[in-house]
């Protein structure tokens, strides 16, 4: 198969098209959620997900539709958490969690019908991805990156002394909240690409891979949204000649990406 016959396909042409988008906006938010030592978010709001889309399927609603609210008052109610009740934050990641899994799980026994539809959205779907979920990606993603561009000074400062953005003026819990909801919205969005259970990792995996290089800030975001955009192209494709899942082979080439960018790095010292 040549590469003109491999994107003539129109549902190959969608998986790209979001796939790439969901990888800039993973990879980006992937550094600061790292850099904060936060970056098992995406893992809890992974399994929240799992929970709301569980809903979304025994009510007849669009999975998508409903996840997305729910996981924005879950990663507030994480945050809350951390705030008031004074857990640290991967306590309060296992709470929310463990929580959605739990309701995940109870929903799919009372139901019973749709274990082939949960199965697809835990680990991935991107070859499936429609024309409108592909608009909804696109827009979502623009609007998402549209926000971390406005308020980028303010998450840099956080992102390195939360202590002394807070002394310098800055809303430190409004910008906690923006990025706790950017993650919310983003995991979901995530959850077509590599599935549900893998959605962490397309938020940490890039990122890590980026600042094995020791580069500036600005410089590691655009080498972290490089390598999620390749892993993605190269991972339909691979999965589309050789009959593998997308979601697993994405995330298996984005290891091998950090590994190489890891042994460059230690060659290299």
């Amino acid at each position: 198969m040549n590469l003109f016959d491999f994107l003539s396909h129109g549902f190959i042409q969608r998986a790209l098209i979001a796939g790439s988008f969901i990888a800039v906006l993973c990879s980006t938010l992937g550094v600061f959620l790292v850099l904060r030592r936060f970056s098992l978010v995406g893992d809890g709001l992974g399994h929240v997900t799992f929970g709301s889309v569980a809903i979304g399927l025994f009510f007849g609603v669009y999975p998508i539709g409903i996840a997305i609210p729910i996981a924005m008052i879950a990663s507030l109610g994480m945050l809350k958490l951390t705030e008031r009740a004074y857990i640290y934050g991967d306590a309060a990641i296992g709470i929310v969690s463990s929580l959605g899994i739990a309701t995940g799980v109870i929903i799919a026994s009372l139901a019973g019908g749709f274990n082939i539809d949960l199965f697809s959205y835990l680990f991935g779907s991107i070859l499936t991805i429609n024309t409108m979920e592909v608009g909804i990606s696109i827009i979502l993603s623009f609007i998402l990156i549209f926000i971390i561009y406005f308020y980028y000074q303010e998450l840099l400062a956080i992102t390195f002394d939360e202590e002394s953005a807070r002394a310098s003026g800055i809303k430190v819990g409004l910008i906690n909240k923006i990025l706790v909801l950017l993650t919310a919205v983003t995991v979901v969005l995530a959850m077509k690409v590599v599935g549900i259970m893998l959605v962490s990792a397309l938020l940490i995996l890039p990122s890590v891979t980026a600042l094995q290089l020791n580069k500036g800030f600005k410089t590691t975001i655009i080498f972290a949204s490089l390598s999620g955009v390749i892993s993605v192209m190269l991972g339909i494709f691979i999965s589309f000649v050789a009959d593998l899942p997308p979601g697993a082979t994405i995330v298996v080439l984005n290891f091998l990406f950090f590994v190489l960018a890891f042994f460059t790095r230690m060659l290299r010292s």
